[in-house]
């Protein structure tokens, strides 16, 4: 299992300019590599291979004007490459987006592999420095310096905070002793997420909070002129209060998926299509700030290193007009009805914690089948799963 131990670094002068010329140079590599792949198949209709970037890369460094390209480490460029292929390979096996050209405006990084650093007594020390890379471990259970790194990946955000990421291959976790509970997470805006429980997670709302702040910031950069150092000021400022906001909103994702994960040995959660949900624009900056999709991510690898099970159901499942009682199944149920009463039982159902109730019991068939998603075209069959033909659902009709 690979893991990643994340800190803050403090490079001194000498350090801070040698990095930020890599940074540049890793930049011109990728756009450079990026124009020519595109140039190729456009005029030829062909791909360019990793070994054709690579002997590019090689007659860069002889080029007068590209001669800067041999004062920094070779090996970040080279990842450069190789990750680009990566990212090319991911886009036609539509598990990525296009490349994009990289901005100088936004994060920057390097990685480094086994080459190119070195973890000796007093610190890191990466190619081309004379010192070593000051950073504030956070692990004192953990000697920073008997690890042993695959790759080191320094970086910088836009508000001049510096970054070290070190890569490292561990043994697996035991997984942790099976609690006998299972649930069903239902997320939503009003609150983060409804438990089958009962619970409800209330939603921080991080970006409304800082929203005041950030317009303040975001006001006085429009004033300053365009290039000017006090504008560069301003634009620090703003990028640190958004960061601020999203270490914010990791810190609760990190806290609640690891608690659900601790408590429960199966959570089962609805297959959401973020991606087209904020295309709503009077709903995008809700969702955003909620971060449904980095959440699920969190749930799934935590909940394989724990050894627990994370069952998806399908999105167009009637999870809010169902009743969790006896199946019958609303012909119509308003996004402003909160509470229901269900015609067939006579149950009184709150809007959120029914449909977690059915995610849940979903999330069970989904389990004791293939542990893919399940797309029901009925109320849940409480009987467990059968080998027969779906019958459609009858408005009024309860499951018998």
């Amino acid at each position: 299992m690979r893991t990643a131990y994340k800190v803050r670094a403090y490079p001194d002068a000498e350090q801070a300019a040698m990095l930020s010329r890599t940074f540049g140079c890793v930049r011109l590599v990728w756009n450079k590599t990026l124009a020519a792949r595109q140039a190729r198949y456009t005029t030829r209709g062909e791909s360019t291979p990793y070994r054709e970037a690579d002997a590019a890369l090689a007659g860069w460094k002889k080029d007068p004007d590209l001669a800067f390209l041999s004062e920094v480490s070779s090996v970040p460029l080279q990842q450069t490459l190789r990750h680009q292929q990566a990212a090319f390979q991911s886009f036609f096996d539509r598990r990525g987006r296009y490349p994009r050209f990289k901005s100088r405006r936004g994060r920057q990084s390097a990685h480094y592999t086994r080459s190119a650093f070195r973890m000796k007594s007093d610190g890191l020390w990466l190619a081309k420095t004379t010192t070593p890379l000051r950073v504030a471990w956070s692990w004192p259970d953990i000697d920073m310096t008997t690890l042993d790194p695959t790759m080191v990946i320094v970086s910088r955000d836009p508000d001049g905070r510096w970054y070290v990421t070190f890569a490292v291959d561990t043994d697996d976790p035991d997984p942790l002793p099976p609690t006998g509970r299972t649930v069903g997470v239902d997320v939503g805006l009003t609150d983060f997420a409804t438990l089958s429980t009962g619970e409800r997670i209330a939603n921080p709302r991080h970006l409304e909070k800082k929203a005041r702040n950030l317009a303040r910031y975001q006001r006085r950069m429009a004033r300053k002129k365009p290039g000017s150092a006090n504008r560069a000021k301003v634009k620090r400022k703003v990028a640190r209060a958004h960061s601020k906001i999203r270490a914010a909103r990791r810190d609760f994702l990190h806290k609640t998926s690891t608690d659900l994960v601790r408590k429960h040995d199966r959570i089962g959660i609805e297959d959401l299509a973020v991606s087209n949900m904020v295309r709503n624009r009077r709903l995008a900056k809700a969702i955003s700030d909620a971060g449904w999709a980095e959440f699920r991510a969190m749930l799934e690898y935590k909940a394989e290193r724990a050894g627990r099970q994370v069952a998806t159901v399908d999105r167009f499942y009637p999870s809010s007009k169902t009743c969790s009682t006896c199946g019958h199944l609303l012909a119509t149920l308003s996004l402003g009805t909160r509470q229901w009463t269900c015609p067939g039982c006579g149950t009184r159902h709150h809007r959120d914690t029914n449909a977690a109730k059915n995610i849940d019991m979903a999330a069970g068939l989904v389990a004791a089948a293939s542990g893919g998603p399940i797309r029901p075209d009925r109320a849940t069959d409480r009987r467990g799963p059968m080998n027969e033909e779906p019958q459609p659902a009858r408005v009024g009709i309860p499951r018998l």
